[in-house]
C-alpha cells in the first residue's frame, strides 16, 4: 500500500507515526553479563549492607586508639602482634591492651581493634615475614609474633570501613529504568543479584540493496561502489543500543529482495534497509514492499502487514518507508541510500525507534542552542534541513563541515553534530542561533 504518498510529510509527523506504533519489548529475566546495555524494568534493593562488616582499607595493623595516642617517631608505642587477619578470614583474634593484629586490606576488623595503622607508620614488625602479599587463609594467632612499632598515632574508625558505608540494607541500589553499563553490573554482582529482570537490547537486522554495491576488501568493477551504507547503519544501531545483524547488500531484484527480508524476520525486533526507496525504475525496496498483500505471513487476526511510503519535508532524506510486517509485525524502516541521507535517517527516526523499543528514557539526541560560526545559505525553503557540523562545547559554536551534498561521507565521518535549518529559513548568518542535535 502507499498511503500517504499524495503528500509530503514533516519530519515530525512522520517520527510520530513511527513512534506511535511502537511498544517497549517485554521484560525477561538476564544474568548480569547478557543484561549489559539493557534497560531495568524493577528496582533493585539492597539485601544485605554493603559492606557487610567493618574492614580494613589498608594494610597495616588493627590497633586500640588508646594504645597509639602518645606515639611518635622518636617514643614508638610497642605493641605486642597476637596474630594475622586477612581478607576472607573466619576466626578473628581479639586485641586486648597493648596488643596488635597483623591485617589485610578488605579483611575484617577484629574485635577489639579500633583502627588500622598502615604499615608505613610502623616499623614493619620484628619476627614477621613482609606484610604486603601476604594472605593467610584465615586468622591465625601464631601466623605473625613479635612486635611492631607504631610511631604515628590513630583516630577511631581511620582506615575501616564501615559497616553499610557504600550502601545499607534495604536502601534502593538501582531505579527501574537504568541503562546496565559495566558500574551497575559491579553494583548488582556485589550486592549479590546473579540475574536481573530486563528489557533485552531489540535485536536490528540492516541490509543495503543496489546491484551496484561490492564488499570492502573486494575489487570495484566498473560502475560498482563498496557498500558503506550497511556497516555505517549496523555500527549505528549498535551504538544506539541495539543487538545489530548486517546482511549486507542485496541485489535489485524484487523476489531476492522479499526473501532475504523473510528469511531474517526471525531474528528482527526491527528491520532497516537503505536504498531503492525513490521513484527510479530500479527502486527495488519500494516495488517490493508497497504491495505485499500475504508475502510476509498474517497475524492474529488476519491482517497482512504494509509498507508506507511517503516524501518528507526534510533534506537530506526526503523518501521515506515505514510499515510492519510479518507474523509479529516486525517494524520495517525504509532509508534512502545516498550515505548522508541513510546517516541522517538513522538517527532522526530509526535510533529513537530503538531506543522506545529497548524502554530506554532518553529516546532523543541531546538538542542544544548554538551560535554558528560561519554564514549558512541555499537552504531550501519548506523542508527542514540537516547539516554536518562540529560544535564547541567551550564556545557554544557551531561550525559546517562540507556541503549539504548527501554522498559526502569524508564530512559526516568529520562531524559531531547535526545543524537544524527550520523549513521557513533559508540562511542564516555567521553569529545566528540554530538547533544543534548532538551526536556520539
Amino acid at each position: 500500500m502507499s498511503h500517504g504518498a499524495d503528500r509530503v510529510w514533516s519530519v515530525t509527523e512522520h517520527l510520530e507515526s513511527i513512534l506511535g506504533q511502537l511498544t517497549p519489548l517485554d521484560p525477561i529475566e538476564l544474568q548480569l553479563l547478557d543484561a549489559q546495555g539493557c534497560v531495568l524494568v524493577e528496582d533493585v534493593t539492597v539485601p544485605v549492607a554493603l559492606p557487610p562488616f567493618a574492614n580494613s582499607s589498608m594494610d597495616g595493623y588493627a590497633v586500640r586508639v588508646a594504645d597509639v595516642t602518645a606515639a611518635t617517631r622518636e617514643h614508638p608505642a610497642v605493641l605486642d602482634v597476637i596474630g594475622d587477619v586477612a581478607a576472607g578470614s573466619g576466626a578473628l583474634p581479639t586485641v586486648g591492651p597493648g596488643q596488635a593484629a597483623r591485617i589485610m586490606t578488605g579483611a575484617p576488623l577484629p574485635p577489639g581493634a579500633e583502627a588500622v595503622v598502615p604499615v608505613e607508620w610502623t616499623d614493619g614488625g620484628t619476627g614477621q615475614g613482609p606484610v604486603t602479599g601476604m594472605a593467610p587463609s584465615s586468622a591465625d594467632p601464631a601466623g605473625a609474633s613479635g612486635e611492631v612499632r607504631v610511631h604515628r598515632p590513630a583516630e577511631a574508625r581511620q582506615f575501616v570501613r564501615a559497616r553499610g558505608s557504600d550502601v545499607a540494607a534495604g536502601e534502593l541500589a538501582l531505579a527501574a529504568g537504568t541503562v546496565l553499563g559495566p558500574p551497575q553490573i559491579g553494583l548488582l554482582a556485589a550486592i549479590g543479584r546473579g540475574t536481573v529482570t530486563v528489557r533485552p537490547r531489540p535485536r536490528a537486522v540492516v541490509l543495503s540493496t543496489g546491484s551496484e554495491l561490492v564488499q570492502p576488501g573486494d575489487p570495484l568493477g566498473p560502475g560498482s561502489i563498496h557498500d558503506a551504507n550497511s556497516f555505517a547503519l549496523t555500527a549505528a544501531a549498535r551504538a544506539a543500543g541495539a543487538i545489530a545483524y548486517r546482511v549486507g547488500a542485496v541485489a535489485d531484484e524484487v523476489e531476492t529482495l522479499r526473501a532475504t527480508i523473510e528469511d531474517q524476520l526471525v531474528r528482527a525486533d526491527i528491520i532497516v534497509t537503505s536504498g531503492g526507496v525513490s521513484v527510479g525504475a530500479y527502486d527495488v525496496v519500494k516495488e517490493a514492499l508497497s504491495t505485499l498483500g500475504d508475502s510476509f505471513g498474517q497475524d492474529a487476526e488476519g491482517t497482512a502487514g504494509h509498507v508506507e511510503f511517503r516524501r518528507l519535508a526534510m533534506q537530506p532524506g526526503k523518501p521515506q518507508g515505514f510499515g510492519r510486517i510479518g507474523p509479529d509485525r516486525i517494524p520495517l524502516l525504509a532509508l534512502p541510500g545516498n550515505p548522508v541521507s541513510a546517516y541522517v535517517s538513522f538517527e532522526l527516526f530509526v535510533r529513537p525507534a530503538i531506543r522506545t523499543l529497548m524502554g530506554a528514557g532518553a529516546v532523543h539526541r541531546e538538542v542544544v542552542r548554538a551560535v554558528c560560526a560561519t554564514a549558512v545559505e541555499g537552504s531550501p525553503e519548506g523542508k527542514r534541513q540537516f547539516l554536518r557540523g562540529r560544535y564547541d562545547r567551550t564556545t557554544g559554536t557551531v561550525t559546517p563541515v562540507g556541503g549539504s551534498g548527501s554522498h559526502l561521507v569524508k564530512a559526516l565521518a568529520h562531524a559531531d553534530a547535526l545543524m537544524v535549518v527550520p523549513e521557513s529559513v533559508t540562511s542564516v548568518a555567521a553569529g545566528g542561533e540554530v538547533d544543534v542535535i548532538l551526536l556520539d
